[in-house]
């Protein structure tokens, strides 16, 4: 029962990898989405939310970031060094049942697959921004921001969506947690 199980998870992961990878792919998408998954192309929101956060809200604000790193490192240290040596999946790009066919537009890499990382940090950054700020338009941003660097590891070949799928699973609840003892933490100090 269980390996049926497993066995149609994998079919309907690598099926819908052959489309969103192989088959809706268009020379914008290729010209655009290795930017989106790219670490340096959200260098000036970290450098503004670095400027922005202490200038307005002090000792808040500096908290807030302190928390901020350490939900992308937890989130970054369970995929990557936690979960993935475990699992042990080849990348698209290095199957060598698939590597032929695979649209890869950046660097394979050689680690391994399941979860994306990339998904874990972005969805645990953003569930968290979200959560702790609380603005409609921040959760709005935030799923949006997780969503399209998430969508972004499937174009360029490098995650399956079952790797993208759990690492946002992971992602969403190193936010949440991670949001919720910020706010426990700033509560007590404001109390004290």
């Amino acid at each position: 029962m269980l390996a049926k199980i497993h066995e149609q998870l994998v079919y309907w992961d690598y099926t819908v990898w052959y489309y969103l990878n192989t088959q809706w792919v268009n020379e914008f998408l290729d010209f655009v989405v290795p930017f989106i998954r790219n670490q340096w192309t959200w260098a000036p929101l970290y450098l503004f939310l670095l400027i922005f956060m202490p200038l307005n809200f002090g000792r808040k604000g500096w908290m807030w970031l302190v928390f901020f790193l350490l939900c992308f490192a937890i989130g970054d240290y369970v995929s990557a060094s936690i979960i993935k040596p475990y699992f042990v999946r080849l990348r698209p790009c290095n199957n060598p049942y698939i590597q032929d066919i695979v649209h890869l537009l950046v660097h394979c890499g050689s680690g391994y697959s399941f979860p994306s990382s990339h998904a874990t940090n972005h969805f645990a950054l953003g569930i968290f921004a979200a959560y702790t700020i609380k603005k409609k338009w921040v959760w709005y941003a935030g799923i949006l921001w997780a969503l399209s660097v998430g969508y972004a590891q499937i174009y360029v070949g490098v995650h399956f969506p079952g790797d993208v799928f759990v690492g946002a699973i992971l992602g969403i609840i190193i936010g949440l947690l991670v949001g919720k003892t910020y706010m426990k933490v700033y509560k007590g100090l404001q109390t004290t």
